[in-house]
């Protein structure tokens, strides 16, 4: 029922569970958790009738329709502030997943943890966790099916946490860590970033801005893959 990376990321959830997962595919991820915890409560939030529907018809074929509560909505608006402690977004991308958190901020009250898996641009996540004193305190790096998914794991914290620009573009715990699944995504993102500034210098006014970012960047790319350990 649950692919490897969602139950990579349910296991980031804290006991008590109590939680949302916006964009559920089909409520997979909450009929997972609430199978393997009898005690635990999630609301499934999706915003189209027919992935709606879906995720409804998953719950009653497991028959979880005391612990999962399926609602249809646009990002957070599912959820009163207060009503969960923790929340899930999975599968998209870190701008969406951003502007998911920005516009439901409100609702955010008495959430301590957030878990998320960006399939593209995590930093863009990493850096709006920062700004608004969540901190990250675990992260995991997974190949399933030849696509690479990032986890980010981060609570609430009383200050903020300082991350440098390379932190921030290589996640603090998967930079420490440079495992080989992180190395053959950078080495594929080196690729992507050298193409990218032939592309740009061959513009009639090059954007130097952006070149020279994306050349402090394969530097650090560099650096990183020719380390023992990041």
């Amino acid at each position: 029922m649950l692919s490897n990376r969602l139950k990579q990321l349910a296991n980031y959830l804290k006991e008590p569970i109590n939680f949302a997962d916006i964009g559920s595919d089909h409520a997979y991820l909450p009929c997972y958790v609430c199978q393997q915890h009898p005690t635990a409560k999630a609301i499934a939030g999706e915003i189209n009738q027919g992935p709606f529907e879906r995720a409804r018809q998953t719950v009653l074929e497991y028959q979880l329709m005391d612990q999962v509560d399926v609602r249809k909505g646009n990002g957070l608006s599912v959820i009163e502030p207060g009503e969960v402690q923790q929340v899930t977004i999975a599968g998209m991308g870190g701008k969406l997943i951003r502007t998911i958190l920005e516009e439901g901020e409100a609702k955010l009250t008495g959430v301590h943890r957030l878990i998320l898996q960006p399939n593209i641009d995590a930093q863009i996540v990493r850096r709006w966790l920062v700004k608004k004193q969540y901190k990250i305190t675990a992260e995991e790096i997974i190949d399933e099916d030849g696509y690479i998914y990032e986890i980010i794991a981060a609570d609430l914290a009383k200050e903020k946490q300082n991350l440098t620009e390379k932190e921030l573009l290589f996640g603090p715990f998967l930079l420490k860590e440079c495992n080989q699944v992180f190395r053959q995504k950078w080495a594929h993102e080196k690729d992507k970033r050298l193409k990218l500034i032939e592309q740009m210098k061959q513009a009639s006014q090059p954007p130097m801005d952006k070149i020279n970012l994306l050349e402090k960047q394969l530097n650090w790319i560099e650096e990183v893959l020719t380390s023992d350990n990041g």
